[in-house]
């Protein structure tokens, strides 16, 4: 199989894709006023778009905010410049500022129940699941539960999903480029 540059990756506008994500495109207009450039490209797959979407949307026990640090800090540890700046943009809609922002993908918050699933989402990410007992028990000291480790790891494989995906594809980013570290 030939490998794929990244320069081929155009991303798809709404009369390239099937019919089903075509729907999908139409909504995340409604809902968003524009289909994100990552999102529009997981529509390359028929069935991947609303798969995704499907799994991005579904409960957890974590919060939106909670959600937004795990986000930021997979996507600084995978040098994914696209899903830094997008989570960079919905962490302000979360509440956080600029410094508590750039804080979190440093691998830090000044809350000790933040800075715990900083830490624990970099190292289970660093380390490819294989996090360090201490990181794990400090998670669990700040109150986290197994439920929450669990909800942790989900959406740790969320973002890495997109991350990989940017980062082959490299198609360009469409929000405000995050700060460079």
């Amino acid at each position: 199989m030939e490998n794929v540059t990244a320069t081929e990756f155009k991303v798809p506008t709404r009369e390239d894709v099937a019919p089903i994500n075509q729907e999908i495109f139409n909504n995340l207009n409604k809902a968003l006023g524009f289909v994100p450039n990552l999102y529009a490209t997981i529509a390359y797959s028929d069935n991947g778009l609303k798969r995704y979407l499907d799994y991005q949307n579904a409960k957890t026990s974590l919060t939106n905010k909670e959600k937004e640090v795990v986000n930021l800090i997979v996507s600084q540890v995978n040098e994914c410049v696209y899903c830094q700046s997008a989570h960079t943009v919905l962490g302000k809609m979360n509440g956080f500022n600029d410094a508590q922002l750039l804080d979190i993908r440093k691998g830090k918050s000044d809350n000790p129940k933040l800075d715990a699933l900083v830490k624990l989402t970099a190292d289970i990410t660093l380390n490819r699941g294989k996090a360090n007992n201490e990181t794990v028990e400090y998670f669990f000291a700040q109150g986290y539960t197994k439920e929450n480790l669990v909800d942790v790891i989900l959406q740790v494989s969320d973002k890495t999903a997109m991350n990989y995906l940017h980062n082959l594809t490299n198609v360009p980013v469409d929000f405000p480029l995050a700060e460079t570290l």
